[in-house]
């Protein structure tokens, strides 16, 4: 389905995740992330940077990954990404929902 952000249409799916990563823009993510009431950070992009690392290396996102990878503990990235961290980190990212999220 089409979603208007900003002046730029991009498809997503029914979940809201953006289809086609290479319509990504920081200003997409900026959106995304308003229309999930997340003003973001300095510290949130350091997470959304690490985020498109693994993504462009194909390696799988988990909660244990990202606690393993000493860019964040756990407890600052939930309060980041209030009401389920991996999934509204990785659709503000642009990248499909990891399979370890419910």
């Amino acid at each position: 389905m089409r979603k208007r952000i900003g002046h730029t249409e991009i498809e997503v799916n029914d979940e809201g995740y953006l289809i086609d990563f290479s319509q990504w823009t920081k200003e997409i993510g900026e959106c995304i992330a308003d229309e999930n009431g997340i003003c973001l950070t300095d510290r949130h992009w350091e997470v959304i940077n690490y985020i498109h690392e693994k993504f462009q290396k194909d390696e799988p996102l988990s909660i244990r990954g990202i606690k393993k990878s000493g860019v964040i503990n756990i407890k600052e990235f939930y309060q980041l990404f209030p009401g389920g961290p991996l999934k509204k980190a990785t659709m503000i990212a642009g990248i499909p929902k990891p399979k370890s999220c419910i």
